[in-house]
């Protein structure tokens, strides 16, 4: 009996593409790399990583939106789909048979984690050439590049299935025919990632050491971080954020140190997913006018905050107010006001406040007083006291306030902090009606072929 693979595979290996003279990065010719690798199919195959890693980012049912409905950020009032409310907020459990609701975040970015595998498979079987094949330093600038790209997809994975036992499989790289790969814990998926960031980076380092350059384009969602010296610290920052989610303290700190933050820089500076409007390109669909901000975000916020109010605020405020199945909004975000308005990936300030809470957690309130008093100031609000803050609970809430605001609607950070500090609790609940929900359920498709498999 076929393994789990072999629906995933079967996705992958559809990707076909005859003329690889003029590629279609939506549509990429995975089947080659398998049969015949050459250098254009390797190539155009790890820019199409980037085409996968976005594909369910930022969609009407995509990562943000439906984590920043979870979390209590937004609400779609499409009135043609009523299950953004009434199975996201209404129903006691989402449903694992809907791939576009409760199933979704598992094919699209397994999907891509088996592409990167493919694709890392091919550079060992095409020779050294610097003309034909790919140079060693390319191979390395590669695998480090298509390993920080699985990180992320798993990283959906674990922030979605986030469960002690059920979380999801990650010795993943089977042929169709093999056993199943074993669904392990979250715990295990998080180890996982760090130790694919881990790898991954001294693969750039060996890159970063020779000519230092990709020898495929990262597009513009990646300005400055487009050679593998500079990329090393998108991944050292991400590694960051999954040893934050660990609570391995000491480590996230030492990772920290050698990603890009810097209060001298722009808190935009960081990776992002790139998206546009031009013929054949994905567009971001964040954009829609159903997606509605949440009534709390205004009402919670602090006073002169410049996130919220004034004329740099993250929401826009309608005259109308739109309601559906007893909720309401008449605030829009003001975030992706067109299509080619790219999505976070990981930027500076969010790397801040990360440092905020790694001293925090070691007990270093005075360091953590100065990054958060920093964020504040950003924004118009009055530095808090040492005595306003003086135990590490307290510490944690206003850091977790200014990361709702800060990171607010950019890749459900408000739902996943809640989860980590045991915050998601019914004072969120926006009628005695509804639910929260902790995790995502596996889908029904993988347990069906679980179950088909003797």
């Amino acid at each position: 009996m076929k393994s789990r693979w072999t629906w995933i595979a079967a996705v992958a290996l559809a990707l076909g593409c005859a003329d690889i003279n003029v590629p279609n990065l939506n549509n990429l010719p995975y089947d080659g790399l398998r049969t015949k690798p050459t250098r254009p199919l390797i190539l155009n195959a790890s820019t199409g990583l980037l085409i996968g890693a976005r594909s369910y980012v930022a969609q009407a049912n995509g990562y943000v939106a439906m984590l920043g409905i979870l979390g209590r950020e937004s609400y779609n009032f499409d009135r043609a789909d009523p299950r953004f409310i009434s199975e996201m907020l209404e129903s006691p459990v989402l449903d694992p048979g809907s791939p576009a609701f409760g199933g979704n975040f598992w094919l699209q970015p397994y999907s891509n984690i088996r592409n990167a595998n493919t694709l890392i498979v091919a550079l060992d079987a095409i020779d050294t050439d610097p003309i034909t094949g790919v140079t060693n330093e390319e191979r390395s600038a590669i695998i480090g590049f298509a390993e920080t790209i699985q990180a992320l997809d798993f990283l959906a994975i674990a922030m979605t299935r986030y469960n002690d036992t059920q979380c999801g499989p990650v010795d993943v790289n089977r042929a169709p025919d093999d056993a199943l790969a074993p669904i392990v814990g979250k715990d295990e998926v998080l180890a996982h990632i760090s130790d694919l960031l881990d790898d991954a980076r001294g693969k750039l380092n060996a890159a970063a050491g020779g000519a230092d350059v990709f020898p495929f384009q990262l597009g513009s969602g990646f300005a400055g971080f487009d050679k593998p010296s500079a990329f090393t610290k998108v991944n050292r920052a991400l590694a960051a954020r999954v040893l934050v989610y660990r609570q391995r303290w000491t480590e996230a700190q030492t990772a920290l140190g050698g990603s890009f933050i810097d209060v001298a820089k722009p808190m935009s500076l960081g990776a992002y997913h790139a998206f546009g409007n031009g013929s054949g390109d994905t567009p971001n669909n964040l954009t829609s006018p159903n997606e509605f901000a949440h009534p709390k975000l205004q009402a919670d916020a602090e006073p002169g905050d410049a996130r919220i109010f004034g004329p740099t605020s993250k929401l826009v405020t309608l005259s109308t107010t739109t309601t559906l199945r007893d909720i309401s909004s008449n605030q829009l975000f003001t975030l992706y006001p067109s299509g080619d308005t790219p999505v976070p990936i990981i930027r500076n300030e969010e790397l801040i406040l990360l440092r905020a809470e790694i001293a925090t957690q070691q007990d270093d309130l005075a360091a953590a007083l100065v990054d958060v008093n920093f964020i504040r100031g950003l924004y118009g609000l009055a530095p808090k006291l040492s005595a306003d803050l003086d135990t590490k609970d307290k510490m944690i809430d206003e850091i977790l306030k200014q990361r709702r605001y800060s990171l607010l609607f950019e890749g459900g950070h408000r739902w996943i902090d809640l989860r980590r500090y045991n915050k998601l609790d019914a004072s969120l609940l926006d009628l005695p009606t509804h639910y929260v929900h902790q995790q995502y359920p596996i889908p029904s498709a993988e347990l069906d072929a679980r179950q088909a498999t003797p």
